[in-house]
């Protein structure tokens, strides 16, 4: 499958690196802003560098195309690939305006588009999954999640909530089924923007949960990255996405712990979560099925990080 990278920044690397040393796909294109970095990211993975998308598209006829841009410049590229009717794999955050998100959904109606909550391929979120579908953990109660790091500064003073939390928003309803309704405490003490938020969900299965983002934090920090689910016959505690799962019954002082093991390196590599998220789009793309993430989570994360800003600026209670 000829596969086509549009951005060239860091996390692009990841897609560059993983369309260029499958077996199965051919990376023939990236594209860039910069000549100089979009030239150095192509001859890394033996691909075809170009500044200009146009002429990219016309001379490969891509088969796929993947987007990595700066967060707040999604919607003009993405909106012009989704109009060649190529099947497309955009990162998060989808937009930040919803009107936007329902302009490309609407353009992308019988396309293929699916958007990278790669979190949902770490080995213990897997295999939290697992035991809530199995119902080991009883009927859900609560759900926590907490994730924190260095700011990553950009033009909206939502920024945090849009680009990072949209992970957690996404995983909460992956792992605890939708929320109802949201209420938000949003602070922008140290550098103006609301660089950290604390909001408390309702569940539409009537368990209530937590969030907590921030980027007055540190990714060096241990488990910057915390999310617990507790249950009326069992709790579940995920550690930095990828370090480890326990689960514990009720009374039991001995829990069950997953942590990868010596040779598993592959399992505890955050980068590989993604990895395995490609290895299910192409599945589901060579099968002429949906994605196994639709580009619709993107909007329903930001819907509901639109909910939490009404929530602050309004100090009630809002529906989602």
């Amino acid at each position: 499958m000829r596969v086509a990278v549009v951005g060239a920044g860091g996390w692009g690397e990841h897609h560059a690196r993983i369309f260029a040393r499958r077996e199965d796909t051919e990376l023939v294109a990236v594209v860039g802003r910069t000549a100089e970095r979009t030239r150095a990211r192509a001859e890394r993975y033996g691909s075809t560098p170009y500044t200009d998308l146009d002429l990219m598209l016309e001379r490969e006829r891509p088969e796929l195309i993947t987007v990595c841009l700066p967060n707040e410049d999604h919607f003009d590229v993405t909106l012009k690939l989704v109009h060649t009717g190529i099947p497309l794999l955009v990162e998060k955050p989808l937009v930040f305006d919803l009107g936007e998100a329902d302009t490309l959904l609407d353009a992308a109606r019988g396309n293929f588009f699916a958007i990278n909550f790669n979190h949902r391929y770490a080995e213990p979120v897997q295999r939290a999954k697992a035991l809530i579908d199995a119902g080991e953990l009883g009927d859900l109660v609560f759900a926590t999640w907490r994730f924190g790091g260095e700011a990553n500064r950009g033009g909206s003073p939502h920024a945090n909530l849009i680009e990072t939390q949209c992970h957690g928003f996404d995983m909460l309803e992956h792992l605890a089924g939708p929320i109802s309704a949201v209420s938000a405490h949003l602070t922008d003490k140290t550098y103006g923007a609301f660089s950290t938020v604390a909001i408390a969900l309702d569940f539409a299965n009537r368990a209530v949960g937590t969030m907590l983002g921030s980027y007055d934090s540190s990714y060096a920090y241990p488990d910057t990255h915390h999310l617990e689910i507790n249950g009326t016959e069992g709790r579940l505690v995920i550690h930095d996405t990828v370090r480890s799962l326990s689960f514990s019954k009720p009374g039991d002082p001995v829990e069950r712990r997953w942590q990868s093991t010596y040779f598993d390196d592959e399992s505890r590599n955050f980068a590989g979560t993604f990895d395995r998220h490609v290895d299910a789009v192409l599945q589901a793309l060579r099968a002429g099925a949906e994605p196994p993430v639709h580009a619709r989570a993107g909007r329903r994360a930001l819907q509901l990080a639109h909910a939490a800003i009404e929530s602050h600026a309004t100090g009630r209670r809002v529906t989602a």
